[in-house]
C-alpha cells in the first residue's frame, strides 16, 4: 500500500509541475456583452446571449471584424466555435488583418481550410489537415500559439498546423472575422488568452 501511495504522490507532483508550466488562459469575453472589444463596421452583426457570441451577416452582407481592445506580443488564444448557417468564412486575426487563421470555407478556393493560415497576396501558404477532426455541426476548440513570427494551431486538442510568417507585426490586437458578401453565421464562446 505504501508503494502505491508513493507512486500516486509522485504522479501528482509531476502533474502539478506540468500544470505549473502551462500559461493561465484568462477570459477575454465575459459572455454578457462586448466589453473589452471594438467592432470595425457592422456592430449590429455581433450579439451576445447565454454566454455565446453570435455573428451573422446583415442584409447588406457587410463584413466586420471584432478586435480586442488590448494588444498582444507573444500569446495563446483559445476559443470554441460552432459553424452556423450559410457559407461560413470566418477566422482569427493575429496582431493585424494581415495574418489570419481560417475558420470555414475559403472564399477564393471554395473549400474548407479551417486552421490554415491566410495571408493577403500569398493565399494559404500551408494547409492544416483537419478532415477527421473538424466537427461541422458541433462545438470545436481552436488554440493558436503565437511566438515571434511563428504560430501553431491545435484543433480539438490535435496539433494541425505550424507556420512562420514574414508579415506578422511584433504586437497588435486579436480579431474575429465576419467575411463580407456572404450569407453566414458562426458562434464563439469561452474565448481566452494567455500572454507569454
Amino acid at each position: 500500500m505504501k508503494k502505491i501511495s508513493s507512486l500516486l504522490l509522485a504522479a501528482l507532483l509531476i502533474a502539478g509541475q506540468v500544470d505549473a508550466q502551462e500559461p493561465r488562459l484568462r477570459k477575454i469575453f465575459n459572455g454578457k456583452n462586448l466589453s473589452g472589444w471594438k467592432v470595425s463596421d457592422g456592430p449590429d452583426q455581433w450579439t451576445v446571449s447565454k454566454r455565446v457570441l453570435h455573428v451573422r451577416n446583415n442584409a447588406a452582407k457587410k463584413g466586420s471584424i471584432l478586435w480586442t481592445d488590448a494588444s498582444y506580443r507573444d500569446f495563446i488564444i483559445q476559443c470554441e466555435f460552432k459553424m452556423g448557417d450559410g457559407t461560413v468564412d470566418s477566422g482569427i486575426f493575429l496582431r493585424s488583418d494581415k495574418d489570419q487563421i481560417q475558420i470555414g470555407i475559403s472564399g477564393s478556393l471554395k473549400r474548407d481550410l479551417t486552421a490554415s493560415p491566410y495571408i493577403p497576396g500569398k493565399g494559404y501558404p500551408v494547409e492544416a489537415k483537419v478532415k477527421d477532426i473538424l466537427k461541422l455541426k458541433d462545438w470545436n476548440t481552436m488554440k493558436v500559439k503565437v511566438v515571434g513570427n511563428a504560430y501553431t494551431v491545435w484543433l480539438n486538442g490535435v496539433e494541425v498546423m505550424n507556420y512562420t510568417s514574414t508579415t506578422l507585426p511584433e504586437s497588435g490586437p486579436i480579431g474575429l472575422q465576419l467575411h463580407p458578401k456572404n450569407e453566414m453565421s458562426i458562434d464563439f464562446r469561452d474565448i481566452r488568452v494567455a500572454a507569454l
